[in-house]
């Protein structure tokens, strides 16, 4: 692997294949936890966890499903190994970071069902298969750069949403129709990174 598909990986997954603003994936936590930018760096750092080591777990688990002949098992083994993965995170973070872990409240288990994790993991053995060491350190990297853009789509909500409580927004876009509009409007920007990487 060189510094050019390095490169590549990372552009990609952040700006012009971004989960949140170009496919759409894991909309729920990043409208629920971007009222505050310590509470969405903290969930973002925790989707960059879940999804950098779900993509090894996945592609380790997708090798022994096709040398079973097994594939079909996929989504069901992928959804387990992400659910186990949260736990995980849940725990350490109520031993380690008790604020963060109660400012996250709901939306740390809904990692389990955030589609964005469980959208990379699929999309990596889709894109990078399960030959070889590279490719599981492509898939590796793929899911780290995702959630990397995960929680830069996230910070960037809160900190609009943070400027917003302090200006004068008109009542009837107060709250949630605000938010959707500045979402689609940073989705629209994203959207323009599309020709960077072919």
């Amino acid at each position: 692997m060189n510094v050019t598909s390095l490169l590549a990986i990372a552009l990609g997954a952040i700006l012009t294949n971004n989960f949140i603003l170009v496919k759409f994936m894991g909309i729920c936590p990043f409208m629920g936890v971007s009222k505050k930018t310590d509470t969405a760096l903290g969930m973002g750092l925790a989707v960059i966890f879940v999804m950098g080591i779900a993509s090894i777990f996945t592609w380790l688990i997708q090798k022994l499903l096709v040398a079973a002949g097994i594939e079909y098992l996929q989504t069901i083994a992928f959804i387990l190994v992400i659910a186990a993965l949260v736990q995980l995170v849940e725990m350490v973070l109520k031993k380690l970071m008790p604020s963060l872990y109660s400012a996250l409240g709901v939306y740390l288990p809904l990692i389990t069902t955030n589609c964005a994790v469980l959208g990379v993991a699929i999309l990596n053995i889709e894109s990078y298969g399960v030959v070889g060491a590279e490719s599981l350190l492509m898939s590796f990297l793929n899911g780290v750069f995702s959630g990397a853009g995960f929680t830069l789509a996230i910070l960037l909500l809160a900190g609009i949403r943070e400027r917003m409580d302090l200006k004068a927004v008109p009542a009837p876009f107060r709250g949630f129709p605000i938010t959707l509009i500045t979402a689609s409007i940073m989705s629209m920007a994203f959207a323009a990174f599309s020709g960077m990487i072919s």
